[in-house]
């Protein structure tokens, strides 16, 4: 595992098990990593060491080793804060991905809340797990979802987003990096013009945490989602910021062990953040595998989001320069990601072309119907890099797109 700041890329691609694997005969080339990132040596390492020496159930057990993984978990959630720049590790609640930290908020803060004639504010690019849990509580309290549009680069309309906030607009949800597109949003403009409507701002950074540094406090956002298993750290957990006075405000969103201060046939009383959205027994070894995810992304970061920053120009000059291809979403602000479409070729044939080259990327919807729609296709190509990714892999894939064109 690599030691200091300094990055070296194929240094860092020991740090790497499976990007030494061979996709059938030739080399894997992975340009996957908006849906999952691959896992470093000292995260696989960690997973293996807690389950061989120190699994226990946290929080209840007087003995030993229930002692020490109770510390390892609430030493993960330190790290956490650390990463978001929380002000406090309270505030960060452990979950399932970002999916889930968005259900819990529009499912916890969203029921309590809203009421007819109150307004959320999506934007068109938004991930369906920021569409769906609010068509849900909208249903359920009466409330409406207004949509803002996006200009023609795949870039937030953030005019348009503006004149639609109003005293009814009571949250507004937007991703810091679109999934499907790679644009950045200006988080930290879009949460103070939500706070002037009166209106409370949440941030699905499930993309944007992997690329961009984080600050939830800098940005003043109310509440922030992200997923582990995007940011190295393995699948199945991830991480709810909200500002204290929210979260304790909010109802339970699942009941049931270690979530509760007293349970009475009459009656129950449950207690403070974080413990009140744990309901049961956590993934404890996910939020360990996290945290040393996180410590070793930030030992990198500055060195990574340069490497990514170069590696986007690149590639997106080495597709331009394909005549059948078309890029879809050329926003100034973006991260890694390249999402295109060949002319005369369906994404998921181009998809399964490229897998031949051993060449892995994403196809189809990118769970974003609504964005697809307004872009006029059914589906795209999805390359998505991390700062693993050479300019190596960029030439293969660009070579690889040139002998499928010749193809058709």
């Amino acid at each position: 595992m690599i030691e200091n700041t300094t990055f070296d890329p194929e240094k860092i691609r020991a740090d790497f098990p499976i990007l030494a694997k061979k996709s059938g005969t030739r080399d894997l080339i992975y340009f996957d990593n908006a849906a999952t990132s691959q896992k470093p040596r000292c995260v696989i390492e960690a997973i293996e060491k807690f389950y061989a020496n120190d699994n226990a159930n946290i929080h209840r057990g007087l003995y030993h080793l229930s002692a020490t993984a109770t510390s390892d978990f609430e030493n993960a959630r330190k790290i956490v804060a650390k990463f978001l720049n929380a002000r406090e590790p309270r505030e960060c609640i452990f979950t399932r991905g970002a999916t889930e930290a968005i259900n819990l908020v529009a499912a916890s803060w969203g029921r309590k809340n809203l009421r007819a004639g109150d307004e959320i504010l999506l934007t068109q690019m938004e991930h369906h797990a920021n569409i769906v849990p609010w068509q849900i509580v909208a249903e359920e309290t009466g409330a409406t979802i207004r949509v803002a549009p996006i200009l023609p680069d795949g870039s937030l309309d953030v005019a348009a987003w503006k004149n639609l906030l109003s005293a009814r607009t009571k949250i507004a949800a937007f991703a810091h990096t679109s999934n499907a597109l790679g644009t950045k949003n200006p988080v930290r403009e879009l949460v103070a013009a939500a706070h002037s409507a009166g209106a409370l701002a949440l941030i699905d950074g499930a993309q944007g945490a992997a690329h961009s540094r984080i600050d939830v406090q800098e940005s003043g956002c109310d509440f922030f989602a992200f997923s582990g298993h995007k940011v190295l750290g393995p699948t199945g957990i991830g991480v709810l910021y909200g500002k204290v006075d929210l979260l304790s405000a909010m109802p339970p969103y699942q009941s049931g062990g270690d979530m509760i201060e007293k349970v009475d046939f009459a009656g129950t009383t449950f207690r403070g953040i974080p413990e009140r959205f744990e309901a049961g027994t956590p993934n404890i070894c996910g939020a360990v595998g996290l945290g040393v995810a996180l410590e070793y992304f930030q030992k990198i970061r500055a060195g990574a989001e340069a490497h990514e920053s170069a590696l986007l120009r690149y590639a997106t000059q080495k597709l331009e320069a394909i005549p059948s291809i078309k890029i879809l979403g050329t926003a100034r602000e973006k991260a890694p990601v390249i999402s295109f479409v060949m002319r005369g070729v369906h994404p998921s044939d181009l998809g399964t072309l490229l897998d031949t080259y051993g060449v892995a990327v994403r196809v189809g919807h990118h769970c974003a119907m609504p964005l697809m729609k307004v872009l006029g296709v059914t589906g795209t190509v999805r390359a998505s890099l991390a700062f693993y990714n050479t300019f190596a892999e960029i030439d293969a894939f660009a070579d690889a797109l040139v002998e499928i064109e010749k193809m058709f």
